[in-house]
């Protein structure tokens, strides 16, 4: 059984693909209305056993807007006239969202300002006051 490589250590297996192929609005000229070339790429990511809970939770997080009530993520191919072109290209996007979706973002590290960003904003608000300071009434 053949699986579809996404990242380092996650793999979908074929077997939780469902391919459908149906006829494409695209270009083909003659061909458009024989040929079944639109390929439809169904994915269960809530039942898919290639993934640990917190990989689905932000897979369901990240893509929810494309996902369905039931845990469905669906995605069109109909870019090229060939079948096989349109699958490879869904099975490509499938790598490319679910891989993107899987990765952690990355932990922000504190940093420090710089001490000339610290002298530049103090020199600024003295300035701001002195204008201020110059708007009102001299005394008497």
């Amino acid at each position: 059984m053949a699986s579809i490589p996404i990242a380092r250590g996650v793999s979908i297996p074929e077997a939780e693909l469902d391919l459908s192929a149906s006829r494409s609005s695209g270009p083909g000229g003659q061909g458009v209305n024989t040929t079944d070339s639109k390929v439809e790429l169904r994915w269960n990511v809530r039942e898919s056993r290639s993934l640990n809970e917190a990989q689905r939770a932000r897979i369901l997080d990240r893509l929810g807007s494309r996902i369905t009530n039931d845990g469905v993520l669906i995605l069109h191919s109909s870019e090229q006239r060939s079948q096989h072109q349109n699958r490879d290209a869904a099975i490509a996007r499938l790598q490319a969202l679910v891989g993107e979706a899987i990765t952690p973002p990355k932990t922000r590290r504190p940093t420090r300002r710089s001490r000339g960003s610290k002298e530049r904003r103090l020199r600024a608000k003295k300035r701001r006051s002195e204008v201020k300071e110059l708007r009102k009434r001299p005394d008497a």
